[in-house]
């Protein structure tokens, strides 16, 4: 091989040397400016809100729950503080960090309660499109977490009336959804009986009781 390619091979692999050592020293510099943000990620963010043992709040996807238990646990060298939530309706326990307690919401007011009657009353709003779509729209209102979407779904989808065949299997499944969230929250504002919640549900939707001897 030449001399003068020799040379140029050389200066070559010098230079390739020298950019490993600069992005070496580049990746060090980075690692070391990143250090400090892993510390702050160590701080667990403050909550404006803090629930207390026993209380009942509503997690969007399944509903009212009470509190049972406010733990902490240290994963690496983070120390996490989280609640215990028990869905009753569901047989359920939640694990939910405090620090990502948005996804919670205190119960509703007598107010708000009473805001929802009002909307049970009033006539419902079918839109004509595809069913695939309402249902969609249904689930997405009952998995939101807001009360008021959840009555305007039992009122929407309510027949005034307790006969299956007047509702598709589909439409049955969302009311009946819909309908015991509103009610579990009913019975945790209202402090009475499922019986008593229920009553007072059936009687502002307008519903039918049918005997169970009719045909």
């Amino acid at each position: 091989m030449p001399k003068k390619k020799k040379k140029k091979l050389k200066k070559q692999g010098k230079i390739k040397v020298k950019k490993i050592k600069i992005i070496e020293k580049k990746n060090k510099i980075l690692s070391q400016d990143e250090k400090p943000e892993i510390k702050k990620i160590k701080k667990q963010p403050t909550e404006k809100r803090l629930y207390n043992l026993k209380d009942f709040v509503v997690y969007p996807k399944h509903g009212v729950g009470k509190i049972t238990a406010v733990e902490k646990a240290t994963i690496g060298e983070i120390e996490i503080q989280f609640y215990k939530i028990f869905i009753e309706k569901e047989k359920l326990t939640l694990t939910v960090p405090i620090n990502q307690q948005s996804k919670l919401r205190a119960i509703s007011s007598i107010n708000q309660i009473n805001k929802c009657i009002s909307i049970l009353k009033m006539k419902p709003k079918i839109k004509r499109t595809m069913w695939s779509r309402r249902a969609q729209e249904y689930d997405q209102k009952i998995n939101s977490g807001k009360i008021y979407e959840l009555a305007e779904v039992v009122k929407d989808l309510n027949k005034n009336t307790d006969i299956i065949a007047d509702q598709s299997y589909s439409e049955r499944q969302l009311f009946e959804k819909a309908y015991e969230r509103l009610k579990s929250e009913f019975e945790a504002v209202l402090k009475v009986s499922p019986e008593d919640v229920q009553k007072k549900m059936d009687k502002a939707l307008g519903r039918v009781e049918i005997p169970e001897n009719a045909e």
